[in-house]
């Protein structure tokens, strides 16, 4: 399988302080903000973003773990069962800005989903989308990252992998893996 590296831990350590940085500038003193990961990836970038906004400035952003599986369009369509992830929310979205952070963009079939399943907490002020990786080109719904680290075009026959060092691989690193055909 062949696979090609898209950013190393250095570059994803300063796709990080930036992402932290523009919030800063964006939010201020995050008065009204909170953040949300997608789960199950998301939440693992978001810990990171939520950990270095502490370690930058002292802020103490309220932020959770939302799970849209039940709410995705192609739900009952899949040829097995999805398993759904825990949604971990202990505050209100209503009147607040929310930043919606994942790994990876590719048709917005997700993002458009965690849209519907945050209207149970309330509705949002307005809403931001962070993400790690943007495959262009590739949208079902017309939904953009207000926040993104980097822009790849794929096909569809290749995977985006976002790996992180406390999930197994030694490093932070972003790879393009062909798919495997059966």
């Amino acid at each position: 399988m062949q696979k090609r590296l898209v950013l190393d831990q250095q570059q994803i350590a300063i796709i990080l302080k930036r992402f932290c940085f523009q919030l800063i500038e964006n939010h201020d003193d995050f008065e009204n903000t909170v953040i949300l990961g997608l789960q199950p990836r998301g939440t693992l970038l978001m810990d990171k973003v939520v950990a270095q906004l502490q370690e930058i400035a002292g802020i103490r952003v309220p932020s959770g773990y939302l799970d849209a599986t039940f709410h995705r369009d192609d739900f009952r369509r899949r040829d097995f069962p999805l398993k759904a992830n825990e949604t971990k929310i202990d505050f209100l979205v209503e009147g607040k800005k929310v930043i919606l952070i994942d790994d990876v963009l590719y048709k917005a079939r997700s993002v458009r989903a965690a849209m519907d399943a945050m209207i149970a907490f309330g509705r949002p002020q307005k809403v931001e989308l962070m993400v790690l990786v943007d495959r262009k080109y590739t949208r079902d719904y017309p939904i953009l990252p207000d926040y993104c680290g980097v822009n790849v075009n794929t096909l569809d026959s290749q995977y985006v992998v976002v790996e992180w060092a406390g999930q197994g691989p030694e490093q932070d690193a972003v790879w393009i893996t062909e798919k495997v055909n059966p």
